[in-house]
């Protein structure tokens, strides 16, 4: 009797290449076009088409929220791209049908994946585009994050046309510690980043560094200078503790509380509301506050790295599930992963350590 297959050994045997062209129509004209984009509004300043490209090419974009391929797919249609996306995302059922009919490419975050990077290769060979995220993940904080090392050695071997989807404002629409939708306005800039020539010039390390540079973006300082209106609902602070859980006026940590749209201190009332332009408006005239959110975030970590550079001792541990993928059925209910586990989860100078079940 033939071995059943689990899910994992199934995504290792897919063979990849460009999606057919009539689906990849009726996943632009039929999905994003009349229910997805209308809900962001987002406008386009196309620079170069990349229509124009006979052969293969990389689209990058910098990745500020969930919804950031809605955005490379409208600056490049009829172009059809393969999506790189996070490993784990396969084991969904809700994405199961259609990661597989637009051939989408997985890939395990934060290693060196061999079998991802096969699949580009495939693609690639193919004549088609691969579009990817360097920074490996969405942002955090509003802000971009550092690309994964190795993106520059990636297109200085292939030498294709780079393109880049720069998007400003998608952090506020959607972003990982609030799952509300808020309409306000999303900019997207799209231009040719690296010629081959230019790949075959630069060094690895410059690369890269350009890459940082040309991908950063930090949304609450745009929105400062636009002013655009989000519609947040009065839940522009909700759940914002996740992030900013550092108070700068007593100084105590996880005092922070972020609840429609104020977030406070809980012990000596810290604080502000949040409008629909992401603006701090302090509780009293003796509140302190950062700028912006990101801005807030970034001062609590100089914080931590100095604690842990000054502290040989430094530990931080914290009650945790511990999830896994599935083997054999797919997650179902907007579900991650199967519990498998409970424990500690513990963070010194020697790493990360798991004790637990």
């Amino acid at each position: 009797m033939k071995e059943k297959l689990t899910l994992s050994q199934k995504l290792a045997k897919r063979k990849y290449k460009p999606a057919n062209k009539i689906i990849w129509w009726f996943f632009k004209n039929l999905v994003i076009d009349p229910f997805l984009a209308p809900k962001y509004n987002p406008h386009y300043v196309i620079k170069d088409n990349i229509n124009d490209e006979k052969g293969p090419a990389f689209v990058l974009y910098n990745h500020q929220s969930r919804m950031d391929y809605i955005w490379a797919v409208q600056a490049t249609y009829p172009k059809v791209l393969t999506f790189v996306t996070g490993y784990n995302e396969f084991f969904r059922s809700k994405f199961d049908l259609i990661f597989k009919l637009i051939h989408q490419i997985p890939k395990k975050n934060f290693v060196a994946d061999i079998a991802s990077i096969r699949a580009m290769d495939q693609v690639i060979k193919a004549g088609g585009t691969v579009c990817l995220a360097p920074e490996g993940m969405s942002s955090i904080t509003g802000h971009s994050q550092p690309i994964a090392p190795g993106t520059g050695k990636l297109l200085k071997h292939y030498k294709i046309p780079v393109y880049l989807v720069k998007q400003k404002g998608a952090f506020l629409t959607n972003h990982k510690v609030c799952l509300d939708e808020r309409k306000g306005r999303i900019d997207v800039e799209f231009y040719k980043l690296f010629t081959p020539e230019q790949l075959d010039k630069l060094s690895i390390q410059e690369i890269e560094d350009q890459l940082n540079i040309a991908l950063w973006q930090d949304d609450y300082e745009w929105e400062k200078k636009e002013h655009i209106q989000f519609k947040t609902n009065h839940r522009a602070a909700e759940h914002l503790h996740d992030l900013i859980y550092y108070c700068p006026r007593c100084k105590q940590e996880f005092t922070m509380l972020g609840k429609d749209n104020t977030i406070k201190c809980l012990s000596c009332n810290n604080g502000a509301k949040i409008n629909d332009y992401y603006q701090f408006i302090p509780l009293d005239d003796k509140c302190i506050l950062p700028s912006t959110p990101s801005k807030w975030v970034d001062y609590e970590r100089e914080l931590i790295k100095k604690e842990i550079r000054n502290n040989p001792n430094y530990c931080f541990e914290e009650d945790v599930t511990l999830g896994k993928l599935p083997e054999y059925k797919l997650l179902k209910n907007n579900k991650t992963s199967i519990i498998c586990g409970e424990g500690k989860l513990i963070v010194d100078h020697q790493g990360y350590h798991y004790r637990g079940t």
